[in-house]
């Protein structure tokens, strides 16, 4: 949390919804905070502290050029290769804006993280259309990383760099094949 910033006064992020002229205030906040770390407040788990955690929301830019992967997944609280977990994702229109959703991380970028986003929407439909305009998924199945267990795709020309402090909760791990696979694509896609 930067001195001075919008949040300044009380240290986490205001209720928006119960304080009344929400969409003003949400706008303002993202007017504020462009450019800059964003915080959001999350609710503990049963029997945690009740202290709100703040977490911060971090625009990287998105890797470009190769990805050395690595498969060395370990439920130890961090995330590593192999692993599926949750963090923000800028929207690539405007990165003062994004969405909570699972990535798989597929390597590091020194102390960052290299991840690929995951949807539960069906691309394949589309897929001429995505092509187009330069997006490509791959169908990885059903897993922990979605309570609903939808079938998931990962989208395989975008590389994002995140920050492991903005990582929020594990989701699962990968077998070793679909993390090939999906490695293994990801290269023949970035090689275009």
């Amino acid at each position: 949390m930067t001195k001075g910033g919008p949040f300044a006064t009380g240290g986490t992020v205001p209720d928006v919804a119960t304080t009344g002229g929400w969409a003003r205030r949400v706008r303002a906040l993202f007017a504020a905070t462009a450019g800059r770390a964003r915080t959001r407040r999350t609710t503990p788990a049963p029997g945690a502290s009740t202290t709100p955690t703040v977490v911060r929301h971090v625009a990287l830019p998105d890797h470009e050029g190769p990805v050395v992967a690595e498969y060395s997944p370990a439920l130890d609280g961090d995330a590593d290769p192999g692993e599926i977990v949750w963090t923000w994702v800028p929207y690539e229109d405007d990165p003062t804006q994004g969405k909570d959703r699972p990535v798989l991380v597929v390597g590091r970028d020194g102390a960052r993280l290299l991840a690929l986003m995951l949807t539960s929407k069906d691309h394949d439909r589309n897929a001429v259309s995505e092509a187009h305009h330069g997006r490509y998924w791959l169908d990885i199945g059903a897993g922990a990383w979605d309570t609903r267990r939808r079938p998931s795709e990962v989208r395989l020309d975008r590389v994002l760099r995140v920050d492991p402090a903005t990582v929020r909760r594990e989701g699962a791990i990968v077998d070793r094949a679909t993390f090939d696979q999906v490695v293994t694509a990801m290269a023949e896609v970035l090689d275009r």
